[in-house]
C-alpha cells in the first residue's frame, strides 16, 4: 500500500509540477520521502523545483543525493548537469551531459544543453556537432535551433545564425518570448529592423545564466572596469565619497558596482531584472534593498525618491533612450544626479550590433537628457572592457536635474 500510495503522489507531484505549481510540487514529493526515505525520484524532482525557485545550494545537493542512489540514470545525470550548469560548474555539468547521452544519445534536450554549456565555455565550435544533432532528433523543438542560432552567431556564421532563426520562427506554436528572443538576434544581424529594447525575458535569461561566473569573468577575462571609472568621475566631479546620499544602481548585478557607489550612499537600493544577480548581490551585504523590477516599470512609481542613479553597463540594453532618460529625471530629487555608461556609435542615434547590445551616439543622448531635463555635468571617453580581446570603446555621463537637494 505504502508503494502505491508513494508512485501516486509523485504522479500527483508530477503533474502539479507541469501546471508551475511549486509549492504543492515539493510537498507531495516529500510526502513522498516520507513513506520511502532516499526514493531517487522525489530526490531529483526535488531538484528540478530547488533549481526552477534559484536555490542552487539546495538543488546540487538534492540532485547528487538521487545520482548517488542511480547513478546510471540518464535522467538524473541530465538533472544533474543542467544544475551544475546553472550553477556556473561548466566543466563538471559537461561530464555529467556526456555520461547522460552515453547511456541515451537521442535526448535532443540534453543535446542542447551541453551544447549551450560549451557555449558558455568559450567552446562554440565544439558545441555546433550536439546542437546540429539536436535539431535533427527534434525539429519542432524551437530551443536547440535558438542555441544553434547564438553558437553561430558567436563564430561569425551570419548565415547560419540567420538560417537556424529563421527555422525557428517557422515552427508552429512557439512560445512568444523564444519567438522575441531570434527575432532580436536577427536583428542583430542586421536581418530585422532593431527594436526600441532588448527583450526582457532575454535579459533575464541571459543574466541569471552567467550570474555564478560573472564576477570572475568580467574582472579577469573581460578585463571589466567600468564600476570604477564611475567612481572616480564622481569624484572627479567633486561629489564626496561621504555617505549621505540616496542611491539607486540601476542594473546592479551581483553587486561589483555597488562595491563603487557605496561610499556615496546613506542609503544604497538595487534593481535588476535577474533574480540570480539579485541573490549574488545580496550576499554582499552591500545593499539597504534590492528590487526584482524593469526600471522603465520601477522608476515611474518612484519620484523625486533619489540623490543619486547609477547605470553601469545597463542602457547597452535599450535603444531609444528618452523613455528612460524621462524615468530617471523624475525619479531624482532636484539637484540630483544621474551617472552612467554608453558604448560607443556615432554614425546614428542607436544602433543594435551583433554582440545584441546597442551603441548610442553621445551626443544625441546628451540631447535627449537636455529634453527630460537634464543637464550635462560632464562626459568621459573610457574603454569599458574587452570582447573577444577587442576593447569596448565607451563614454560616461554625468547629468545634472536643476535645483537644490
Amino acid at each position: 500500500m505504502a508503494q502505491a500510495s508513494a508512485d501516486e503522489l509523485l504522479r500527483e507531484g508530477g503533474a502539479r509540477h507541469a501546471r508551475g505549481d511549486l509549492a504543492m510540487a515539493e510537498r507531495l514529493y516529500r510526502r513522498v520521502l516520507k513513506l520511502r526515505p532516499g526514493d531517487a525520484n522525489a530526490l531529483n524532482l526535488l531538484s528540478v523545483v530547488a533549481r526552477q525557485r534559484g536555490d542552487l545550494p539546495a538543488a546540487l545537493d538534492l540532485s547528487a543525493q538521487a545520482l548517488a542512489r542511480m547513478p546510471q540514470s540518464p535522467v538524473f545525470l541530465a538533472s544533474r548537469g543542467a544544475t551544475l550548469a546553472e550553477a556556473g560548474q561548466l566543466d563538471q555539468a559537461i561530464a555529467a551531459f556526456h555520461a547522460a547521452l552515453a547511456l541515451r544519445p537521442a535526448d535532443a534536450t540534453t543535446l542542447r544543453n551541453l551544447g549551450q554549456a560549451l557555449c558558455a565555455k568559450g567552446e562554440a565550435p565544439a558545441a555546433l556537432p550536439f546542437l546540429a544533432k539536436a535539431t535533427q532528433i527534434a525539429p519542432a523543438m524551437p530551443e536547440p535551433w535558438l542555441t544553434l542560432a547564438h553558437a553561430r552567431r558567436e563564430l561569425g556564421d551570419r548565415a547560419g545564425a540567420v538560417a537556424a532563426a529563421q527555422r525557428l520562427l517557422a515552427l508552429q506554436g512557439v512560445p512568444p518570448a523564444l519567438a522575441e528572443q531570434a527575432r532580436f538576434l536577427l536583428a542583430g544581424l542586421g536581418d530585422e529592423a532593431a527594436p526600441a529594447r532588448a527583450p526582457a525575458a532575454y535579459v533575464r535569461d541571459l543574466f541569471d545564466q552567467y550570474a555564478p561566473r560573472f564576477d570572475a569573468d568580467l574582472e579577469g577575462r573581460l578585463g571589466y572596469r567600468t564600476p570604477r571609472l564611475i567612481a572616480d568621475l564622481l569624484r572627479a566631479q567633486g561629489v564626496a565619497e561621504d555617505g549621505t546620499r540616496q542611491v539607486l544602481d540601476l542594473g546592479c548585478g551581483t553587486g561589483l558596482s555597488g562595491l563603487a557607489l557605496k561610499p556615496f550612499a546613506r542609503r544604497l537600493e538595487g534593481l535588476d531584472l535577474s533574480p540570480r544577480m539579485l541573490a549574488q548581490a545580496g550576499a554582499r551585504g552591500l545593499y539597504d534593498a534590492l528590487h526584482e523590477a524593469d526600471l522603465l516599470d520601477f522608476l515611474p512609481r518612484h519620484k523625486a525618491r533619489f540623490d543619486l542613479i547609477a547605470a553601469v553597463d545597463v542602457l547597452n540594453y535599450l535603444g531609444d533612450l528618452t523613455e528612460a532618460l524621462a524615468a530617471i529625471a523624475a525619479a531624482l530629487w532636484p539637484g540630483g544626479l544621474a551617472v552612467f555608461s554608453l558604448e560607443v556609435g556615432e554614425s546614428e542615434p542607436f544602433a543594435l550590433g551583433a554582440g545584441l547590445r546597442y551603441r548610442h551616439d553621445p551626443a544625441h543622448v546628451a540631447a535627449l537628457a537636455q529634453a527630460a531635463g537634464l543637464q550635462l555635468r560632464a562626459q568621459d571617453a573610457a574603454v569599458l572592457r574587452l570582447e573577444q580581446g577587442v576593447p569596448v570603446a565607451g563614454a560616461l555621463l554625468l547629468l545634472a536635474k536643476p535645483g537644490d537637494i
